[in-house]
């Protein structure tokens, strides 16, 4: 895990598969990410219709980002997935494969339905905060 960043487990709370919450220590860099889309390089929506298909897009457009800003997943410390569906099922499928791709390294997450994303097609997004020392 990155020195930056602890992750905060609550035994009285119930077990989560993701920390309850991360404290990043004074005097680090913080990332802010903008929504890692399911997008191909050439701007067209990845894996249309498919749910695990663009969460794993997401990651890994994710971590190119983290990468340009000189990060890794290891560096997160908070996600936000959101799911273009009302279905449970969907939303599970997508946080299944952005879960695996964090590992051990089970972040504060919150996973959301919501109505619509912003490109066509488009049903899935991550968003995520960074901590570098």
């Amino acid at each position: 895990m990155n020195s930056a960043t602890r992750l905060i487990r609550a035994p009285e709370l119930s077990d989560a598969p993701y920390a309850y919450a991360s404290v990043v220590d004074s005097g680090v860099r913080l990332v802010f990410l903008a929504g890692a889309c399911p997008l191909e390089v050439d701007g067209t929506t990845a894996a249309v219709g498919d749910y695990a298909g663009q969460a794993a897009k997401c990651v890994e457009t994710l971590i190119g980002a983290l990468r340009a800003a000189g990060a890794t997943l290891q560096d997160v410390v908070n996600t936000r997935v959101l799911v273009a569906s009302s279905q449970r099922s969907d939303l599970v499928v997508a946080w299944e494969v952005v879960k695996d791709a964090f590992g051990d390294h089970d972040v504060p997450s919150t996973l959301m339905g919501v109505t619509v994303l912003g490109y066509e097609d488009q049903l899935v997004e991550i968003e995520a905060i960074a901590a570098v020392s």
